[in-house]
């Protein structure tokens, strides 16, 4: 299984690349698990809680190892809230940025860099407002939390979050398995046995992981 495009577009080729083998984007919360991602074969990852003053130094030891970095923008402490924040990110060598904030996503992308859109899905009404920023946004990967939430979404909403990041409470390779067969693009975790998950380790998905309930009206 090869990774998902959004509908209407193609997604980035240094995502199709970096997703290949693992489908699996590592969270890093804090400079404790660097080393493990470093030598983990996952190429794709989300910088968490790092200081400004850190992320100078992480960033480009990255890029030079090869992997992909996203910077989570809005838990970064001291980093700004701006496009200079970006476009600080950017002059480093960070790959992309991860927020929350749609003013973020809308800046990101002029200045070439991939934008991950962060929601939380808790009930129908925030769903519908997650989709309309997504489709005003028009971000590379939205990140979908908690992944289990995915397998409740009707196809339509899954479609208009499209390409997606399953994230919270991917815990197993089947998890991540079934976020894939669900139709999302990768999983994200902060388990580094997890970041060594190749695809073709994929365990099955039972039929029954795949059965959707009656979707509501979106």
């Amino acid at each position: 299984m090869s990774p998902s495009s959004r509908s209407g577009a193609p997604l980035d080729p240094r995502l199709v690349a970096a997703l290949a083998e693992v489908p699996v984007v590592a969270s890093v919360v804090g400079t404790q698990p660097l080393r493990q991602f470093l030598t983990a074969p996952a190429k794709v990852c989300i910088l968490a809680s790092f200081a400004v003053g850190q992320l100078p130094q992480v960033v480009p030891a990255l890029g030079r190892a090869g992997k992909t970095v996203f910077v989570n923008v809005d838990s970064s402490p001291g980093l700004a809230q701006d496009r200079g924040a970006l476009e600080f990110l950017k002059n480093m060598g960070a790959h992309g940025v991860v927020s929350t904030r749609l003013s973020l996503i809308e800046k990101g992308r002029p200045l070439g860099l991939l934008t991950m859109m962060k929601v939380f899905v808790t009930d129908r009404s925030n769903l519908r407002r997650s989709m309309d920023a997504i489709a005003r946004g028009g971000p590379d990967l939205v990140e979908v939390m908690p992944a289990p939430i995915v397998a409740r979404m009707s196809p339509q909403a899954q479609r208009a979050m499209s390409p997606s990041v399953a994230a919270g409470f991917v815990e197993s390779p089947a998890d991540v398995a079934t976020a894939l067969a669900l139709g999302s693009t990768a999983a994200a975790t902060s388990d580094p046995r997890l970041w060594h998950l190749r695809r073709d380790q994929l365990p099955p998905v039972p039929a029954a992981a795949l059965k959707r309930p009656p979707a509501p009206q979106e």
